[in-house]
């Protein structure tokens, strides 16, 4: 092939909304990926396993509150935005509208929770500036962020994602530079700096760029049920991949809970480019979705086989590089090998039952997701109850390979059955037909 004919290809590859879409998604998590790098090598050095273990029990446990602010709105900003652009206006002032006051309401919560919950150790302070920074103003930059994906627009996502990142990683790396041995409380106060700033240009851009927020109480609640299936969902699944370090912090140590969350830390780095690609394909799976079950898998399959031989070498690359993270991180983090290779197949169980869930949500079965998720998170929570206090991080590490083995069964399972009892509805498309309909440039 001719470099003429290779260079043409590669741009008519490119104007494919979604390929433009996932490079934009991609490109920005890249970036993200090495801003958050630096603040997360700075960080764990700083405070040791100890105090890094502390602060990651105190977010992990805040992420299963997190899902409730805004109850939904987010998901359904995207799902309704994606099929008719004229109604993003009512979904943007509803979803700001909800997540100031749930988040609000939700801070208070989450600070009762975790005093009662996490170890004496953390200061309340530090539980409260992170409940209203994760809480408040970093859920009003992800509502940004789904107002950019509802209309396609994954570079102001992408561009999103960079800034909170960048924003306190200067913060970071100031308070590194000003004082000699910053503690938790002064990093907590720059999360939630970082945080603020953050939310701030993100709501003023979205307006500006997209149109004002308008509230339309009738939506919230004619939608109220579903909304709160995205919320349980997106809680369940925070729980059966995050409160495992809250666990380990009150059930075992925190210094061990500051080495497994530091490796759960780099597999999630692994991972990002999964989520470009789930972040980027969103919008597809609920148009797709419209066609039912059949369509949303056929599209999933699609980009499963896109993505998983990735998600495979990043198993093996964890595997062989494992020994290179405690000369990073310093040697207080000498277990992280082992406890790298014990979660490096966790990209690879990701990657299969995320795309299978968002088949799912994208035919409107959210509410089926949901429940599975749920089972899961109870499963994993049961099973730490006993395998942490016997085990250490090895038995959080084990129940966390377990649980996203069980999801991924247990959603292709459902699928299977589900496409099973299915009928054809009228006026759907020949698998075909449908591919060639999701390849034009509308999908």
């Amino acid at each position: 092939m001719s470099w003429a004919s290779f260079r043409n290809a590669l741009e008519a590859k490119l104007i494919h909304p979604l390929a433009r879409n996932a490079l934009w998604s991609l490109g920005g998590s890249g970036t993200r990926l090495f801003i958050q790098a630096a603040y997360f090598i700075i960080i764990a050095r700083c405070l040791g396993p100890g105090q890094y273990g502390g602060f990651v029990a105190a977010t992990a446990l805040i992420g299963v509150i997190s899902p409730f602010v805004g109850l939904g709105c987010g998901p359904l900003l995207v799902k309704n935005v994606s099929r008719d652009r004229r109604q993003f206006s009512e979904y943007w002032g509803n979803g700001l509208m909800m997540t100031l006051v749930s988040g609000s309401v939700l801070a208070f919560l989450a600070m009762s929770v975790c005093r009662l919950v996490l170890p004496r150790s953390i200061p309340m302070l530090v539980i409260a500036l992170l409940s209203v920074s994760d809480l408040i103003f970093a859920k009003l930059l992800d509502m940004g962020a789904w107002a950019f994906q509802s209309v396609d627009r994954l570079s102001g996502n992408a561009k999103l994602n960079v800034l909170v990142s960048l924003t306190r990683l200067l913060g970071i790396a100031g308070l590194a530079l000003a004082v000699s041995h910053p503690g938790i409380m002064a990093w907590s106060a720059v999360y939630l700096a970082g945080s603020i700033l953050a939310a701030l240009i993100a709501v003023a851009w979205v307006t500006f760029s997209l149109g004002k927020p308008k509230i339309a109480l009738h939506r919230i609640r004619r939608e109220g049920v579903e909304g709160c299936c995205f919320s349980v969902g997106q809680s369940a699944g925070t729980i059966y991949n995050d409160i495992d370090k809250t666990m380990v912090a009150r059930l075992a140590t925190l210094e061990a809970a500051g080495v497994y969350a530091a490796a759960y830390r780099l597999i999630d780095v692994a991972f990002i480019p999964v989520r470009a690609l789930l972040s980027a394909t969103l919008p597809g799976f609920f148009r797709s979705g419209a066609g039912g079950l059949q369509a949303s898998m056929q599209y999933g399959k699609r980009m499963l086989i896109k993505i998983l031989p990735y998600s495979l070498f990043a198993f093996a690359a964890i595997m062989i590089g494992a020994p290179l993270a405690p000369h990073i991180l310093g040697r207080q983090y000498a277990d992280i090998t082992e406890a790298l290779r014990w979660l490096a197949l966790l990209p690879v169980l990701k990657t299969l039952h995320f795309f299978t869930a968002d088949a799912l949500t994208g035919a409107g079965h959210q509410g089926t997701r949901s429940l599975i998720q749920i089972g899961v998170a109870a499963f994993n929570v049961l099973i730490n109850l006993w395998i942490i206090p016997a085990y250490g991080w090895r038995g959080a590490a084990a129940s966390s390979i377990a649980s996203d083995g069980l999801l991924a069964l247990s959603l292709l399972f459902t699928v299977t059955l589900l496409r099973r009892r299915s009928t054809i509805p009228t006026g759907f498309v020949e698998a075909g037909d449908l591919e060639d309909k999701l390849e034009s440039p509308a999908y």
